[in-house]
């Protein structure tokens, strides 16, 4: 009589790698549980030497100036090629152009453009 084949399910893999993943989130979660009172001291420190230093805003990327300090940006930086170009600086899909953009509209008159 001859042995039967080992039947392996197709979706053994994948729950394997999904344990995986959740281990590896738990030890992460732990770990950050772990050192919190550590990062606690580090971030007062460092608000200090902000307040000591009188810093600016932080530079949130280094690419374009209108995602650099969004705060500081002009409203037309982000159009500054053109109005329906599209975006060539990575970060300037997480930053939005500088608002609010006013009361002003589009019109082929100086009256309607002041409304």
């Amino acid at each position: 009589m001859t042995a039967l084949p080992r039947y392996r399910r197709p979706a053994t893999p994948v729950f394997g790698a999904l344990g995986l993943l959740m281990v590896l989130g738990m030890a992460e979660a732990a770990d950050a549980l772990w050192h919190a009172p550590q990062e606690r001291q580090r971030l007062a420190r460092e608000r200090q030497i902000v307040a000591d230093l009188g810093l600016s805003d932080l530079a949130l990327f280094t690419e374009a100036r209108y995602t650099r300090h969004p705060a500081l940006a002009d409203h037309a930086a982000a159009f500054q090629d053109a109005p329906g170009s599209f975006e060539h600086f990575p970060s300037g899909s997480f930053v939005p152009p500088a608002g609010p953009w006013g009361a002003a509209r589009l019109g082929f008159s100086e009256a309607e453009v002041a409304r």
